[in-house]
């Protein structure tokens, strides 16, 4: 352990500071992300309450983020590759 307090001296201030700020941050930005996810599995968990499938839905979320061009590109090789092997 003398170790790891001789490296804390080879830090300036000036680092030391910078360094704990950058480490609150990110602990801040955990524990938001913590809470978003809590919200989110609320949210699917009240869709799944109301009947939707919850496995499309997270589906549909993911189509939507996509460029419309790379989904229809996308759905058009899912197309060709289900009738090349027999599965339309």
């Amino acid at each position: 352990m003398a170790d790891d307090a001789s490296n804390v001296d080879v830090l300036n201030a000036t680092a030391q500071a910078q360094l704990k700020s950058v480490v609150e941050r990110i602990e801040r930005l955990e524990e938001d992300k913590a809470a978003v996810m809590a919200d989110l599995k609320e949210v699917y968990a009240e869709a799944k309450g109301n009947g939707y499938d919850v496995k499309i839905l997270r589906k549909v979320v993911r189509l939507r983020k996509q460029d419309k061009a790379k989904r229809q590109e996308e759905e058009a090789l899912i197309d060709l590759y289900l009738s090349a092997v027999g599965g339309l």
